[in-house]
């Protein structure tokens, strides 16, 4: 099989993102796990699929594969990335679109300075929507991992989130608490672990540790997370610039009931051919 791919990113968290509309495409999880290898295939932290949607009222579907071959209900880095892609290459004249992924229909708006805002939906907090086993709803939960007891905010963006307050985003222990939080028991479909710093009321620092990726340079649905759980703490405002290691997103949101968008670049690195 050979696929024509297309290398993205925002904000230093990287994509390969293949048209599935004009090119037939069967990947298996091998597949994808050889495309992520950043030695032997292409090298990313996330494989995005774009397809035609079977809905008269959206514009296209796209599938989400994490570098370890499973496939995930959402990414807000992949969308603006998706945004860029289908615009950049044709599929579409549209600079507002209605998208359809695992975690239901996202809204994306290309903008005039070449920034993507995405309309990323109500944050889920319901311990069953994210899911968290709990007995009910709180503002912070208490775990145990590795003997210590940590303090969390949990989360759904359409995927799982875990949010823990640091001093310094610097020192954060993210190899280590990352991924004894990410498969933590209480997660039944793991999680995607943010470690934030509160520098004032309308700007973070962040760095995440994404299920099935390890951390990255940037995660967008991690980083609306963390805006929701900062102002559910009260200590954060409705808008809130999330200082990434790889680079900033914009981040807005009103309270509970109400959409988070997210507002970033998008780029595409390179593109090729690659035999399967």
């Amino acid at each position: 099989m050979i696929l024509k791919f297309t290398k993205m990113q925002g904000l230093g968290n990287d994509f390969v993102v293949i048209d599935s509309i004009n090119q037939t495409v069967a990947l298996a999880p091998e597949h994808i796990r050889h495309l992520a290898d950043r030695r032997f295939g292409i090298g990313c932290d996330q494989i995005l699929l774009v397809e035609a949607s079977q809905r008269a009222d959206v514009d296209f579907r796209y599938r989400i594969f994490n570098a370890d071959g499973s496939e995930v209900e959402q990414c807000g880095n992949g969308a603006r990335c998706f945004a860029r892609f289908v615009r950049d290459r044709g599929l579409t004249p549209k600079n507002e679109l209605c998208v359809e992924t695992l975690a239901g229909l996202l809204q994306l708006r290309l903008l005039p300075d070449g920034q993507v805002m995405v309309d990323m939906g109500p944050p889920r907090l319901e311990p069953a929507n994210v899911p968290f086993f709990a007995t009910e709803r709180a503002l912070r939960y208490a775990i145990t991992v590795d003997g210590m007891e940590l303090e969390i905010g949990v989360v759904s963006m359409g995927n799982p989130h875990a949010v823990v307050i640091v001093n310094d985003v610097d020192q954060a222990p993210v190899a280590h608490l990352g991924p004894l939080i990410e498969q933590h028991s209480r997660f039944p479909k793991r999680a995607n672990v943010g470690f934030m710093q509160v520098v004032d009321p309308n700007h973070i620092r962040l760095r995440v540790f994404e299920r099935g990726a390890g951390e990255t340079l940037a995660c967008g649905s991690g980083a609306c997370a963390a805006a929701v759980v900062g102002q559910l703490w009260n200590r954060l405002c409705p808008n809130v610039r999330v200082e990434l290691p790889g680079g900033e997103l914009e981040i807005h949101w009103t309270g509970e009931g109400e959409s988070v968008t997210m507002t970033g670049p998008a780029a595409t690195v390179f593109e090729g051919w690659i035999v399967l």
